[in-house]
């Protein structure tokens, strides 16, 4: 079996610690080879003596022979004094340094040395110490804004909390055990249902369908039903154990018509609607995007629905669209589509005088062009209209008698 390596690497952001003194460390998502993300945290001075031993493990490929032979990417020493505004700005510079890093032939971005310093560590897993008076903070960097100045970065972000709704027993050492009403701080939210958070001390994954915003039952970050659906390839099989759920199998082709935050996405086959795991499903033409939990024979989360003595504090109950809805709505998109280049034409053809992509003889401006461009064939010519462009010489060879058409 071949060893694990790194096959993509984001800085996600950093946080300031106070214990024992403030300090800074960078919140860095690690994606292996085996389909895993790793969430790990180091300081600035930790990665750059790494990058150091690395320029001492390849003297050569670090232009110590030969400047010109450099390959490995330049890193900037650190500061006497690391503040917050060298922490942020700095962020970009890591990027384009892992980025670069692993892009380099796997004998030096698949060596040991680089896949021992980004493996997860003890002090990865638990959070830092607490200070008497003053709390972590984080600083996360929009993903849309990763490459961009360092005076677009946003300031301190507060992590979302959610409360969780009933009891949940963690199944590997990578999730975490909650009691009902506990209080959890929202690092991630992995569109396969499993988000990663923290409580007190303790950091691992749960399952989304166990929580709740503190504010309202409905999720505002959840999208609304899009009955045009999006093109999903089947990767893994399932079948149904609940009735408005379906069963597929691999390589079939489904449009996703609602993609919802607990990880069970409302998928169309045919007329047919049902809930499908999304950690089972990849959009045409993309990466495939895993996340957790891929190694534990690909078991979806768990489905609210499914959740025992579930007590939320809301007075209200969660919005929730029925399957005869999505089928309702979507039987009639698909009617509406297959039926758009008769009803729609009819429908609007006392506009077509005033179209303006109309012309007057009842076509489109793209139709008319397309005439113009097509030439014309012009008249046979005429004997006398040939002999008249002709020199004596020639007049004097043409013998009119063996072309009595001419």
């Amino acid at each position: 079996m071949d060893e694990p390596y790194i096959r993509h690497l984001e800085v996600l952001g950093f946080e300031k610690r106070f214990v024992p003194n403030q300090y800074y460390v960078y919140m860095l998502m690690v994606k292996w080879s085996d389909l895993s993300e790793k969430l790990i945290y180091r300081k600035f001075s930790e990665i750059y003596d790494f990058h150091k031993m690395l320029k001492e493990l390849f003297p050569i490929e670090a232009g110590e022979i030969d400047s010109k032979a450099r390959t490995l990417p330049h890193l900037p020493a650190p500061r006497w004094l690391e503040g917050h505004k060298a922490t942020e700005n700095r962020q970009s510079t890591l990027s384009d340094y892992f980025q670069s890093l692993l892009n380099l032939p796997p004998k030096i971005s698949r060596c040991q040395w680089i896949v021992n310093f980004l493996q997860v560590r003890p002090d990865d897993v638990a959070l830092p110490f607490p200070h008497a008076t003053k709390k972590t903070e984080t600083y996360l960097l929009p993903k849309d804004r990763a490459r961009s100045s360092s005076s677009e970065i946003t300031g301190p972000m507060l992590l979302q909390t959610y409360r969780s709704i009933a009891v949940y027993q963690k199944n590997s050492k990578y999730e975490m055990s909650i009691q009902t009403g506990d209080i959890v701080e929202i690092v991630e939210k992995n569109q396969n249902g499993w988000w990663f958070c923290q409580l007190e001390g303790r950091r691992g994954w749960l399952p989304a369908a166990f929580l709740e915003p503190l504010d309202s039952p409905d999720e505002n970050e959840e999208q609304e039903p899009n009955y045009e659906g999006e093109v999903y390839k089947v990767i893994h099989s399932y079948k149904a154990e609940q009735q408005d759920e379906l069963s597929l199998s691999e390589d079939e082709l489904v449009d996703v018509i609602h993609k919802l935050l607990d990880g069970w996405w409302v998928v169309r086959k045919g007329e047919i609607t049902g809930y499908y795991p999304s950690m089972h499903l990849q959009k045409s033409g993309t990466a495939l995007n895993t996340g957790f939990n891929m190694k534990k024979g690909h078991l979806p989360p768990p489905r609210r629905s499914t959740i025992r003595n579930a007590q939320s504090i809301h007075v209200l109950e969660r919005k929730q669209i029925s399957q005869d809805s999505y089928r309702r709505n979507s039987k009639r998109y698909l009617q509406q589509k297959g039926a758009q280049g008769h009803t729609i034409a009819n429908r609007n053809a006392w506009k077509e005088k005033q179209d303006p992509r109309t012309t007057a003889t009842g076509g489109t401006v793209q139709e008319e062009e397309r005439r113009k461009k097509i030439p014309e064939i012009p008249p046979r010519p005429t004997l006398s209209e040939i002999l008249a462009h002709c020199t004596e010489q020639t007049k004097s060879k043409i013998n009119l008698k063996t072309d009595p058409v001419w």
